[in-house]
């Protein structure tokens, strides 16, 4: 089978190796599509601890079963399925109360310990079918669209997590797929008004404009500071956002944020850069709160398949891009540039 196999920064080659061959308890899936996470342009740029290469990436997966092993009853050739990626022990807090993404023991996730969707084909390890992260899909399902179940599934958990009402402001800073997927989640929990702001990127703040939030600011040209007071009436926003890694939108978001707000930091900061000189009063004499958001579980999966089935989240109005397997690189680069939203590709 064809593959694109990471060899570290800046080296991706598409090679044939050998297809897979499901054992007892494990399910091949043939990929037809697998969406660009900012976290592949990353890997692609810096490589990931948890990945040794060569190695095939890939996390935003759907596909049709292809083979099932004999213990395998529940899934059959043929079905169309999205595949979820945190795989976890099965046995701690966490995985029991269903937080397999919080798994202290042994977490591990397809396209980072386990071969990802950059390939033709991808072998689904038995503990991940048992766990449930092969999830079946209608016969209908636009397979390009399903790729898009991860992220929204990430959006979802900290949507739930952060708690965003009817009434709320909600402020979310970047503009990249999981902002834009912020934007909707946010007005479909009743939010009021919703601001996203970015910085420098023109690009792609022109491309979130389809998603219709309230205002659209870019960071480096205004004074946030002045624009949010004139929109709160000094108030403050009652939901903060941070769709991006910058230690910069951190601080932003705790000068921002009003009193008894919320904030989400949704991404992870790059290796070696911290937040300093942060101002810990701003949460005390606000009594604001500052959470953290890091991926999902299946129960976010299935939420995520629920609202692109049933439209309420259109997904194809984020997919920008498509390419074959063997152009992933440019892709990548198109992702890098911000001139897409999200760039898929069908193997």
């Amino acid at each position: 089978m064809k593959a694109a196999l990471f060899y570290g920064p800046g080296d991706i080659r598409i090679e044939e190796i050998k297809k897979p061959i499901p054992g007892r308890s494990e399910v091949l899936v043939r990929v037809k599509s697998c969406a660009i996470c900012g976290t592949d342009v990353r890997i692609f740029k810096s490589g990931h601890r948890a990945i040794t290469p060569p190695h095939i990436t890939g996390h935003e997966i759907s596909g049709i079963v292809e083979e099932v092993g004999e213990n395998v009853k529940n899934i059959k050739k043929g079905d169309k399925v999205a595949i979820t990626t945190e795989v976890g022990c099965g046995y701690c807090k966490y995985c029991l109360s269903g937080r397999v993404n919080l798994c202290n023991i042994n977490r591990r996730a397809i396209g980072y310990y386990y071969p990802g969707g950059f390939a033709e084909y991808i072998l689904i390890p038995g503990e991940a079918v048992l766990q449930g992260n092969i999830i079946k899909l209608r016969n209908d399902a636009n397979l390009d669209e399903m790729s898009l179940v991860e992220p929204l599934a990430c959006c979802i958990n900290a949507q739930e997590l952060i708690d965003v009402k009817f009434g709320d402001t909600v402020l979310i800073i970047g503009a990249g797929p999981i902002g834009c997927m912020h934007i909707e989640l946010s007005k479909l929990r009743g939010a009021s008004k919703v601001i996203i702001a970015n910085y420098q990127s023109k690009k792609r703040m022109e491309l979130a404009r389809r998603f219709n939030a309230d205002n659209y600011f870019i960071l480096n040209e205004i004074d946030i500071r002045k624009e949010i007071s004139k929109i709160t009436k000094d108030e403050g926003i009652d939901i903060v956002i941070v769709a991006c890694s910058s230690p910069e939108a951190q601080k932003l978001a705790l000068d921002l944020v009003g009193i008894r707000g919320k904030i989400c930091y949704f991404g992870g900061l790059p290796k070696n850069a911290f937040l300093d000189n942060v101002d810990t009063n701003i949460i005390h004499y606000k009594e604001a709160r500052l959470m953290g958001s890091f991926s999902s579980n299946r129960y976010h999966s299935h939420t995520a398949i629920n609202l692109i089935e049933n439209k309420k989240i259109l997904a194809s109005k984020y997919i920008t891009h498509k390419f074959p397997l063997d152009n992933i690189v440019e892709g990548i680069n198109i992702v890098m540039a911000g001139d897409a939203i999200k760039v898929v590709i069908n193997p």
